[in-house]
């Protein structure tokens, strides 16, 4: 309901701005703009091409990182990766058994989370949420499982950003892998904030809490991840914004081959036909990137209409001003759109950085952002919709706020990133 709002709001509030521009101006002692209506629809018509397109270029990057979750799924990898991460899930999920399927489930989860396929990632929610769903006593109120499962979808932890990556690519960034590494240290922050919180709430207590975070196993986990974040930020402190970038293009491209080739090489071993298997996978591809397609050219059309009326500068403007008064740098302000709509619509927020593309340019300062915005954390709001109703709870209980305190703790952090990596854009 409030994406519905928020997308009619567009339209009427850039089709008022265009009235008063090219008929009542005048009489406020300020110049008409007769043409104002022309580049309202010119916005329009080609925001809705432009979605099109993308939408097509996305269907090849689908359907390869598909393929190879489904090689993944065949060869027995998930489920390696699923053992491998089971007494960590032990303790973030004591109340479902060692061995129940909901294990697996929420780890191709997870898996398609962090290769960035986010309308992949949704079915196999649903099948985990459905599955924690059996374990719950109280068929209409959210068990503490599926608040956990929730806020580590809606904290967005992504390794590989393969969409965001993909459409830096057709949108010509010299270098669309640059904000891999920024992205990577954002989304683990909004994790790592969502977990804490959601943790505190569920244990009910400070030294349970603090028995928890020092137990070994998570001291383990959660210390060895940290390490590699501080390690990694601590290798490109000193580094100029040049050998920044080639570090994080050589990083970055390094793992994706070497994930494609690991599970190439593990489905081979263990005898399975992986040609076969990725054509299977691939096949999901197409479907995934013709569902995208209305939700994008929608956001994209009330978003192109709301900015060539005008409104968008009107907002900026007064957010600017206000920041300000805290900040001398307030080039983030441009990217805030992308910020406010990712928690409500993935395909609103992902309009919302195309569109700051469009204007400020892909290898801008806010062209970064919007993209470390993006993959920074995930819709939180739909996400609940979609999960809880899935299985007919309708009590969330403190989902939403732990989702939120996941969401606001990535933008941050993707903001403050950001102007490390790429401050120094224009």
């Amino acid at each position: 309901m409030a994406l519905n709002y928020i997308w009619v709001g567009f339209f009427l509030i850039a089709f008022a701005v265009a009235v008063f521009k090219a008929f009542l101006a005048g009489m406020f002692g300020m110049e008409t703009d007769p043409e104002i209506f022309t580049r309202i629809m010119d916005a329009i018509f080609g925001r809705a091409k432009l979605g099109f397109e993308l939408s097509l270029y996305l269907t090849g990057v689908l359907a390869l990182w598909m393929g190879i979750m489904k090689i993944g799924e065949k060869s027995g990898m998930i489920d390696k990766l699923a053992w491998a991460v089971r007494p960590f899930f032990s303790k973030i999920f004591p109340g479902v058994p060692k061995d129940h399927p909901a294990h697996g489930a929420m780890m191709m989860n997870f898996s398609a989370n962090m290769l960035g396929l986010d309308n992949a990632a949704t079915p196999l929610g649903l099948k985990a949420m459905s599955e924690l769903q059996k374990l719950n006593p109280k068929k209409d109120t959210a068990s503490d499982a599926q608040i956990m499962f929730l806020v580590l979808n809606t904290s967005g932890l992504t390794l590989i950003p393969v969409s965001i990556l993909a459409l830096r690519a057709a949108h010509k960034a010299p270098n669309p892998t640059d904000v891999f590494v920024p992205i990577l240290i954002a989304t683990f922050i909004s994790t790592l904030v969502g977990l804490m919180v959601t943790m505190a709430i569920q244990l009910k207590s400070f030294i349970r809490w603090l028995l928890w975070l020092f137990h070994p196993v998570t001291l383990a986990y959660l210390g060895s991840a940290i390490m590699m974040i501080i390690g990694l930020a601590y290798y490109i402190h000193d580094k100029s914004p040049e050998e920044v970038q080639q570090f994080t293009g050589l990083l970055s491209n390094s793992l994706l081959l070497g994930i494609i080739v690991l599970f190439i090489a593990v489905g081979f071993f263990s005898k399975l036909n992986v040609y076969d298997a990725f054509i299977e996978g691939a096949k999901g591809g197409f479907d995934v990137a013709v569902k995208i397609i209305p939700y994008l050219v929608a956001m994209l059309t009330a978003i192109g209409a709301f900015t060539a009326s005008g409104a968008m500068d009107y907002v900026l403007d007064g957010a600017r001003h206000f920041f300000a008064i805290f900040f001398s740098d307030t080039r983030f302000v441009d990217a805030l759109p992308t910020a406010f709509l990712k928690p409500l619509t993935g395909g609103g927020a992902r309009a919302a950085m195309i569109e700051s593309w469009e204007q400020f340019g892909v290898d801008s300062f806010v062209g970064h952002l919007t993209s470390v915005l993006q993959g920074s954390t995930e819709t939180t709001f739909y996400v609940l919709a979609v999960y809880f109703g899935s299985v007919g709870i309708k009590n969330t209980r403190y989902a939403v706020w732990a989702g939120l305190a996941a969401d606001i703790a990535g933008i941050i952090a993707a903001i403050v990133i950001s102007y490390i990596f790429f401050g120094y854009k224009p």
